[in-house]
């Protein structure tokens, strides 16, 4: 009897198993009033902002009536203090705004298993729609607890702090007012920045005895203690007469100062020159001497912070509105003892390079952000929605502008096709100069080469299809694929940055340099070069360069003490002679920044050979000074390709 497999002692009786608990995802939308219709897609946002709209619920399957009722309400406060009840609501099949149905109720209730047939297993949306009452729409605080489980991000314009989904909104009524605190803003006087008024409303500000008047230009209130210093240039600054500021349409129809309208009324030298290079540099001339007389436009870098606050600098220095681009430029570098025009050259330069590369913010994706995409020669603008919610693209214009009125480098690397439509071409002229590398997105750019093969296979063409679908084009048929192929890929390059393009147009407008784009349009490759025309060879750079001569023994009796015998000066130069021989073009272009500041080639390069440590850059002058202490190439090579490349972190200076 006691021969038996039975388990004995304690654990005799075995465990029960753990029951599994099923749960669905669900997709629920408040609304904020009786409707029969789902909400417009310019709404989402703003039902955010108001504790309302879109949000995910895991379902267990087992829930009834009052479990559910709980869990929405626990996630949506608002509803609790909601008289009349509300109901779940579905939307019928199509595309765009359709029209809102009643999900049936069971005689218990709603349950997991009847929201789940209602929606297709959570695959579509489930709406909230109050039966009696209305829901406030009114922003709430970020801070409110209905969005304490979003993710947090910071606007870099004013600095706050607010859940990602909600900074689009935001940017877009952000004032961008520039502080003392704000990096980028210069207190120096001669900075060009309209003052921002500092109460809305006209009077005392009750608790601070500030009195407020209100100014006779432009009819914003100031502080009365500054009234009068605001407006004894603020006719100047704007550029606008009395009549104009005192009309809020024409202030917003132009944003910043009529620079534009400046420049229009320039004479027409630049039309009737030939040179297209002669008649940009005429332009360039003519606006700038034009607004010579205007307060200075300011900016400082502080060398020894980090990209990031560097990176916010310039871009908060480019974002500031009601500026006057073609006033005189002056750059300072904090921590830094160069001056002169060499350093607008390096901050242009480094404008640029950020604008190809990318800026060291964070933006909620990642840590590093680019405005432009794609392969080299074939770059396009994001299509990203929260650098158009934050005017980034009327920043680029602007840099790009500012850059070639200071005579500095253009925006090279651009998809031809969207320089036509940046030029204001029409749409199907930039559309016949399409091609596949246009298309930044690979997998697109895949599907839509499927097009161009003879005959497809059965995955193919559903993948094709698939793509069709989703942009609202026919499907492919035997006579189509031609007019298909050039369809789609104007979806995927053009109509995807339309947006981006009319900020980074009005940007230009901004600058003043827009009549030269538009009248001439052979000026087009110098402002958007082609990366391969901006190459530079060694003997290009040999060229310009002025080589020392030698002194005549009366000139060495007078200085014997910083002269150099002419044996050692022919070493010397023979070694930067070999050292630009042997150069690649990416060397030469840092050769020529650390010489001049930029990568842009002047004419006279000078070159001295002197007595000191290291090699040293006068840029102001274009001067390259070289050690005479060198003996062999090696060690002549190594301290000049460390000097080139310090020109992000040093100036001109080891």
């Amino acid at each position: 009897m006691f021969n038996t497999d039975q388990p004995r002692g304690k654990r005799r009786f075995s465990t029960p198993s753990t029951c599994t608990v099923k749960s669905t995802a669900f997709h629920f939308f408040v609304l904020s009033e009786p409707t029969l219709y789902t909400p417009k897609g310019s709404e989402e946002i703003e039902f955010a902002h108001a504790g309302l709209g879109k949000r995910m619920l895991s379902l267990a399957d087992h829930l009834k009536h009052s479990e559910i009722v709980s869990l929405v309400e626990d996630e949506y406060s608002k509803l609790k203090t909601l008289k009349g009840g509300w109901m779940f609501s579905k939307g019928t099949g199509g595309s765009g705004r359709r029209k809102l149905t009643i999900i049936p109720i069971d005689s218990e209730g709603y349950s997991t298993r009847v929201l789940k047939a209602a929606s297709n297993n959570g695959k579509n949306t489930i709406y909230v729609v109050p039966i009696q009452e209305h829901l406030s729409t009114e922003p709430l605080p970020y801070d409110s607890p209905e969005f304490s489980k979003m993710p947090q991000s910071t606007c870099i314009t004013c600095g706050s702090e607010m859940p990602l989904q909600l900074l689009p909104l935001h940017v877009g009524q952000c004032s961008g007012t520039i502080t003392g605190n704000t990096p980028g803003a210069s207190l120096d006087e001669d900075c060009h920045v309209i003052d921002q008024p500092v109460e809305p409303t006209t009077g005392t500000r009750e608790g601070m005895g500030v009195s407020f008047e209100v100014c006779p230009i432009c009819l914003t209130p100031y502080p009365f203690d500054i009234l009068l210093s605001h407006a004894s240039t603020c006719g100047d600054r704007m550029g606008i007469t009395h009549s104009e500021s005192a009309s809020p349409t024409r202030r917003e129809e132009l944003p910043g100062p009529s620079v534009q309208r400046l420049s229009i009324q320039l004479s027409a030298a630049h039309m009737n020159e030939q040179d297209p290079w002669k008649a940009c540099q005429l332009f360039r001339e003519e606006l700038l001497d034009r607004n010579s007389e205007h307060r200075r436009l300011s900016l400082t870098l502080d060398m020894f912070d980090e990209p990031e606050e560097q990176d916010s600098s310039l871009i908060s220095f480019y974002k500031m509105n009601n500026v006057n681009w073609a006033a005189p430029f002056k750059c300072h570098l904090r921590g830094d003892a160069a001056v002169g025009e060499g350093v607008n050259r390096h901050v242009l330069s480094l404008v640029m390079q950020k604008l190809k590369t990318g800026f060291s913010i964070n933006l909620g994706s990642a840590g590093l952000t680019t405005l432009f995409e794609g392969e080299k020669e074939h770059r396009v603008p994001s299509a990203a929605a929260v650098l158009r919610a934050s005017n980034l693209f009327e920043m680029a214009g602007r840099m790009i502008g500012h850059s070639v009125l200071h005579g500095g480098p253009g925006f090279s690397g651009l998809s031809f096709p969207v320089v036509k439509l940046l030029t204001g071409r029409h749409r199907d002229t930039a559309a016949s100069a399409l091609t596949l590398q246009d298309c930044p997105d690979l997998d697109h750019r895949e599907t839509i080469a499927l097009l161009t093969k003879a005959k497809m296979t059965a995955a193919e063409t559903t993948s094709v299809t698939d793509l069709c679908l989703s942009w609202d084009l026919p499907v492919p048929s035997p006579t189509n694929h031609d007019w298909l192929f050039q369809e789609l890929l104007t979806q995927a390059v053009l109509d995807r940055v339309a947006q981006p393009i009319k900020q980074i147009r009005k940007g230009l407008k901004d600058t003043g340099i827009w009549p030269l784009l538009s009248d001439r349009p052979d000026v087009h490759p110098i402002i958007f070069p082609r990366e391969a025309d901006e190459e530079l060879d060694a003997q290009t750079v040999i060229k310009n360069i002025c080589w020392p001569k030698p002194t005549s023994d009366s000139d060495q009796d007078e200085d014997e003490e910083d002269c150099v015998p002419f044996e050692t000066v022919t070493l010397i130069t023979e070694f930067l002679r070999k050292f630009i021989v042997e150069a690649s073009p990416e060397v030469l272009r840092d050769l020529v920044k650390f010489w001049v500041g930029w990568e842009q080639l002047t004419t006279n390069l000078i070159v001295e050979v002197v007595t000191s440590t290291y090699p040293v850059a006068h840029t102001c002058f274009s001067k390259l000074k070289l050690p005479s202490h060198y003996r062999t190439y090696i060690k002549f090579h190594d301290d000049l390709s460390m000097c080139i490349r310090c020109t992000n972190s040093g100036f001109g200076l080891v």
